[in-house]
């Protein structure tokens, strides 16, 4: 679609929004599109505008809007019954947690259920505490955790905390950012400065010993930060020589996202004691989710429940997005795909100076634009001019970044090649403005 084709109507749905919403629903593009369908690797628009969805509701949306396998999961759930509550057993749950056991890595076990993110993460960093007895948390900068007290204390992320840390004890690593490394050092000599870094920051700012490292085996928010190799393996290590768990946030990560692999930190030789995600779980039907190990979990206390984790339909889901993932063999086309996007990336970047690093894996692609190549000044400005082309050409992408100038996208898991042409037409007229 060019501008020519598009149309542009006032919106009732982006005119209320701007007057009965907190400003701080955070919005893209100079004028907020109003998305009313979705079909597959496509949305439409309230003024009748199609696009190719290549962010997903923020990795989200995962194996393609109203899928119709999905979708027949959810409403002969919703037929029978919604909600329980934690209080009861339902079959769904029990069959998800069964299935996750299956699934995941190492001794990984018995799973929480929630309805968000933000959920799983404090659950996680809440069972660390009260299996070790500790109550520090190393995290790393250019992180993000989620929006409660616990999880904003935890984000490293100074764009996402609208106040200071509510709770004590996060401390923050160095992120694994090669592109922008904090040691002036590059992958080839640095000797994993920023994993080693750890061990010092323990020493210094906590007691000693911790709860848990909690690390995202690639930053989301923070700019899908890429850690060189061996950095997981040597920060597992240093918080266990402290006494720390260690916590994979696989809520952007997870569902065969990075190719191959159900979840990210798969991809480097460790296996956590706990692990959350949501987003892609479920396909876009709310839903948070934590597993620990017998060990860990058995030390939480009773006489706890979320009201909506675990319920009937969102698990129904679950189940139906881990099946088709595994029908359809979409984390190996993650990674086939994922790695045609990569290549076609990589010839942008030959193409436009603008562009200074790409990095990602599988479906999970990001593009750093900067100013200078030299100087690596950060280039947000391009970023927006870049977004308003690309939305004009009927392509839908998200960004990040600790700066605002990294490019995400996050394209379903049964994308095609096509699908991948087609956001590159538009990326290449996006970065032709710049």
């Amino acid at each position: 679609m060019n501008q020519a084709e598009q149309k542009t109507t006032v919106s009732e749905a982006v005119r209320k929004h701007k007057e009965f919403l907190f400003p701080a629903v955070a919005t893209y593009y100079q004028e907020p599109v109003a998305l009313v369908k979705g079909e597959g690797e496509y949305v439409w628009d309230d003024a009748g505008n199609k696009y190719l969805d290549c962010f997903g509701g923020v990795l989200t949306v995962s194996v393609g809007h109203a899928n119709p396998k999905i979708n027949a999961a959810i409403i002969e759930q919703t037929n029978k019954i919604q909600h329980t509550s934690g209080l009861y057993a339902n079959e769904n749950q029990s069959n998800l947690a069964e299935k996750l056991a299956g699934i995941t890595p190492g001794d990984l076990k018995k799973s929480f259920f929630t309805s968000s993110g933000t959920e799983a993460d404090d659950t996680a960093i809440f069972a660390a505490k009260l299996a070790t007895g500790r109550h520090e948390i190393v995290i790393l900068r250019h992180s993000y955790s989620g929006r409660s007290a616990t999880a904003l204390s935890a984000v490293g992320h100074s764009t996402w905390k609208p106040l200071p840390s509510q709770v004590a004890g996060m401390v923050h690593a160095h992120a694994p950012y090669c592109y922008r490394c904090p040691f002036k050092a590059t992958p080839d000599n640095c000797g994993l400065a920023c994993a080693n870094d750890i061990e010092e920051l323990i020493q210094t700012t906590t007691m000693g010993e911790i709860a848990a490292f909690m690390a995202e085996p690639i930053l989301g928010v923070g700019g899908f930060i890429v850690p060189p190799e061996g950095y997981f393996e040597r920060a597992y290590e240093i918080a266990r020589n402290y006494g720390g768990l260690c916590i994979s946030d696989e809520v952007q990560t997870g569902w065969g996202r990075t190719g191959d692999k159900w979840f990210g930190i798969e991809q480097w030789n460790v296996v956590p004691d706990i692990m959350t995600s949501a987003k892609g779980m479920a396909n876009g039907v709310p839903i948070g989710w934590t597993i620990a190990t017998s060990e860990v979990a058995d030390k939480f206390p009773g006489l706890t429940f979320a009201t909506f984790g675990g319920n009937p339909v969102s698990t129904a889901a679950a189940l139906a997005v881990i099946k088709l993932i595994e029908e359809e063999d979409l984390r190996t086309n993650a990674r086939v795909v994922g790695g045609y996007l990569r290549e076609k990336l990589e010839e942008l970047k030959e193409k436009y100076e603008v562009i200074g690093d790409v990095r990602g894996m599988g479906l999970m692609q990001g593009i750093e634009l900067v100013r200078n190549r030299e100087t690596k000044e950060p280039a947000p400005e391009a970023v927006l001019k870049v977004f308003e082309e690309t939305r004009r050409q009927g392509v839908l992408i998200g960004k990040g970044g600790l700066y605002g100038n990294v490019i995400r996208t996050g394209m379903m898991l049964n994308s095609t090649k096509d699908n991948v042409d087609e956001m590159i037409a538009a990326l290449d007229k996006g970065f032709a403005t710049v």
